[in-house]
């Protein structure tokens, strides 16, 4: 009698399927080494950004000596990363769901003229600065949702849409402003956004309230899910039962909030509402979170990731200026660091589909 060979778990009906390679992608020398997945996750991409602001921030110590390594430079940078890193939570979101938007830097200048309207001023003079937090992020929400609309349910392509808004709602700005700069009067307003909270500007506060609420928001709730979800496959995601125009919208209103909360800290910073206010801070934002790990294409986003990359732009940007180095030369820097970022994204999404088809 023959020998019956035994039944493996590669075996599907009466086709056998050959096992992997030993230490090949799938098997167990892989799964069983937590090195190699941290490394070759997300984690090993945090890794490799936080160490490149190391390294910046010794370039800098080298470079500056005293006048970049102390604390109030470092709260420096991360004051003048604050109002990027908000707008940059919220583009997070749409690009993880494989969506833009480049209206963001518009809609930030036109929260400040809204807000600093003199009737909006005297509004809140008789009754209470908050007034002024409201309709700045009723305006942003209010942008968000045009966008939102637009790209759900009038099937217009994001880029164009967001597009679109860029250009009107800076337009718009200039007009209610009458291209003039307008003050803020209100000083409740004023004592609050430049307050300090055990020594830390309240700009900072803010910003870290809104990291630690968009980390939560896309990595413990059903609604980060979903975007994950969409970014990864939108058909798939429909069939799953998602409502995709919805949550589409809600993504692109969520956008418009951070772009108001930004605009009301550029109020606290600057004390003056003005058109010009936030301009080409969509680039700034779409760069800190591609740098960050966040695919271009959707279906991957990290919140720690994006404030990683916001960081690493504001310290660059640190050292160029303590240096007296031109903007010239920090726009070509940030280029290259896009260039490299884009180049390590689809290696990393190569390698991840080499894996999947083996």
């Amino acid at each position: 009698m023959s020998e019956q060979t035994p039944r493996t778990d590669n075996e599907v009906g009466m086709v056998t399927v050959p096992a992997p390679a030993p230490g090949g992608p799938g098997t167990g020398r892989e799964r069983g080494n937590p090195v190699g997945r941290f490394l070759s996750g997300a984690g090993g991409r945090s890794i490799g950004l936080v160490i490149a602001l190391l390294v910046l921030f010794i370039i800098g110590t080298i470079t500056a000596g005293d006048r970049f390594a102390n604390v109030d430079n470092v709260l420096t940078i991360i004051r003048f990363a604050s109002i990027t890193g908000v707008i940059s939570i919220g583009m997070t979101f749409v690009i993880t769901a494989g969506g833009i938007d480049l209206s963001v830097g518009s809609v930030l200048g036109l929260t400040t003229v809204v807000a600093t309207l003199s009737w909006v001023q005297a509004f809140a003079s008789s009754t209470s600065w908050v007034v002024m937090v409201i309709i700045a992020l009723a305006v942003g929400a209010g942008a968000g949702a045009i966008n939102g609309v637009v790209i759900a349910y009038g099937n217009v392509v994001a880029f164009i849409a967001t597009l679109a808004m860029l250009v009107a709602a800076r337009g718009l700005a200039e007009v209610l402003a009458n291209r003039t700069t307008q003050i803020v009067n209100e000083q409740g307003f004023l004592s609050f956004f430049r307050s300090d909270i055990l020594g830390i500007p309240i700009l900072i506060w803010i910003f870290v309230l809104v990291v630690v609420a968009g980390w939560f928001l896309l990595n413990r709730t059903t609604f980060g899910r979903r975007t994950v979800a969409i970014g990864g496959n939108i058909e798939a995601a429909r069939l799953a039962g998602i409502k995709v125009k919805r949550h589409m919208m809600s993504l692109y209103i969520l956008s418009g909030v951070t772009a108001g909360i930004a605009g009301l800290m550029m109020l606290g910073r600057t004390t003056a509402g003005t058109s010009t206010h936030g301009q080409l801070y969509e680039l700034d934002a779409i760069a800190a979170v591609v740098v960050g790990g966040t695919l271009l294409i959707g279906g991957r986003g990290t919140i720690m990731g994006t404030v990683l990359g916001v960081l690493i732009f504001a310290t660059l940007t640190n050292v160029f200026t303590q240096n007296n180095l031109s903007t010239s030369v920090q726009a070509i820097a940030k280029g290259v660091i896009i260039v490299l970022a884009v180049m390590l994204q689809q290696r990393f999404a190569s390698r991840a589909k080499a894996r999947k088809s083996v």
